[in-house]
């Protein structure tokens, strides 16, 4: 007994660029989550000044180095929107469509 065969079809041209653009947007997204946390953090209280200004300063050499990432894959900011459903996007600082700040 022999198995039917299976075509599946998969893009190449692309594949590259949009599983660039997925693993960017996921990592754009924790990055996102970090910095919310950071600023909670900050407002609350529970880091010093030293360590205020070290996470600050890695999380814009985060978002920096994202950025060259995204660009070298010709993707754009927007590009890198994760559409969460439930009417609501996670879109950090790029764009606000549906997405309230904590």
């Amino acid at each position: 007994m022999s198995l039917p065969a299976v075509s599946v079809l998969i893009p190449t041209l692309n594949g590259e660029r949009d599983l660039a653009r997925l693993v960017l947007a996921v990592l754009d997204t924790l990055r996102q989550v970090m910095e919310r946390e950071a600023i909670r953090r900050m407002e609350a209280g529970s880091l010093t000044v030293a360590q205020e200004e070290r996470l600050g300063l890695a999380l814009m050499r985060a978002e920096a180095r994202l950025a060259e990432i995204a660009a070298a894959f010709g993707l754009a900011p927007d590009d890198l929107v994760l559409d969460l459903g439930l009417g609501g996007c996670m879109a950090g600082d790029h764009d606000h469509r549906g997405v309230s700040d904590p």
